[in-house]
């Protein structure tokens, strides 16, 4: 079977159905690839920054639907327990992945997209074209491909991306909880080895998820153990942890995430949200960042199918340019601030600095967070 569209987008996470819903909206025909079924837990912070409420709004995706909580306080400590409290100059919302990916996956179909369940085997660029192959040996054809499948995919291995040959120490490990949790704070709490985020979604639901050293995580049995060893050596942590009730029948790990450079445009793939970079967890950003990358993509892609952008080469020149503008010196911030606090005397110092001077947080925010996005 062969299918032919102006757009395939590989991944249907929350930058490719947002991509999908941004180019129907603007009359392009698109293809999106998904492997697993609708609607999914998936590992993820679940924090969403309100710079890109007005794209949204663009959209026709009505946030408000899914009842999100309002977030506008950010509590940072460290794993001693010395924190600080701060408002969140932008503010944000909280919403769980199962409910944000269900709607913007009956958004992309109501707006003409075609959604198919398979999995991508390969893809071929030859002669201004994309051959698209799939596990159900499904052809799909495209001029333009956009890559949206996650942290680490079989397809980063066909392509021989660089980060894809370095292996990765990180773990991340999440679960939503019920319990009682401030509805209008981020909790980001630094651990031995790792970083947790706390906050609250839909339907008074706490979401926690962290990022831990796997050096450190594999001398404990379980998880359960290395929460209570390790997590919860963090006051702030132990406090949330002991007096909550996980919701899931066990909580959702991912391994080997990287956050090593990954090229934004690889074999004439347009590369968006996690594939095109990952930002540590303990910005808090990464969703925001999603969009916003699916945005810039989506953008250049109208505009060359209308003629505007007169060339591949032009096409992958500017979306390089735009992506290094917006998301690079947060993807640098992120990996700054990993370093300090993966050493404990850096990052006490580190917390006396911003008790002392709270500005200095409000900096770290405005390098780890974009201004609102307006179509």
């Amino acid at each position: 079977m062969e299918k032919i569209a102006s757009v395939i987008i590989v991944g249907g996470g929350l930058a490719g159905l947002t991509s999908a819903i941004h180019l129907s909206k603007i009359g392009v025909a698109v293809i999106l690839i998904e492997k697993n079924e609708f609607p999914k837990h998936k590992v993820c912070g679940e924090y969403i920054s309100n710079e890109v409420l007005p794209y949204l709004e663009w959209l026709d995706i009505k946030v408000s639907q899914l009842t999100p909580t309002k977030i506008s306080q950010l509590q940072f400590s460290t794993e001693n327990g010395k924190s600080i409290k701060i408002e969140l100059p932008l503010g944000g919302f909280g919403v769980s992945r199962f409910a944000l990916d269900a709607y913007l996956y009956k958004k992309a179909v109501a707006n003409g997209c075609v959604v198919i369940q398979d999995t991508v085997e390969d893809i071929v660029y030859n002669e201004n074209q994309f051959t698209v192959r799939t596990s159900d040996n499904m052809v799909l054809k495209a001029e333009i491909v956009i890559g949206a499948f996650g942290k680490r995919s079989n397809i980063d291995q066909k392509l021989n991306r660089n980060f894809i040959q370095k292996k990765s120490s990180w773990l991340a490990v999440k679960a939503h909880y019920s319990g009682d949790f401030p509805s209008n704070l981020v909790g980001l709490h630094n651990f031995k080895g790792g970083y947790c985020g706390v906050s609250k979604v839909e339907n008074d639901t706490i979401n926690i998820c962290y990022l831990a050293d796997y050096d450190t995580f594999k001398k404990h049995k379980n998880i359960q153990e290395y929460q209570k060893d390790v997590v919860s050596k963090n006051p702030h942590l132990k406090l949330i942890l002991d007096a909550s009730t996980m919701l899931f029948e066990k909580p959702l790990t991912i391994s080997q995430i990287s956050f090593e450079k990954k090229r934004a445009v690889e074999n004439g793939i347009l590369m968006i949200g996690d594939t095109a970079g990952l930002i540590h967890p303990l910005c808090g950003n990464g969703m925001a960042m999603a969009i916003h990358s699916a945005k810039i993509a989506s953008d250049l892609v109208g505009a060359y199918f209308e003629g505007e952008i007169t060339s591949r080469t032009s096409l992958e020149k500017k979306y390089f340019k735009q992506w290094n503008y917006n998301f690079n010196s947060r993807l640098k911030m992120g990996r700054i601030l990993s370093k300090i606090l993966e050493k404990q005397k850096l990052s006490e110092s580190l917390m006396r600095i911003v008790v002392r001077f709270p500005f200095v947080l409000k900096i770290i925010i405005r390098k780890t967070h974009g201004k609102p996005i307006i179509n």
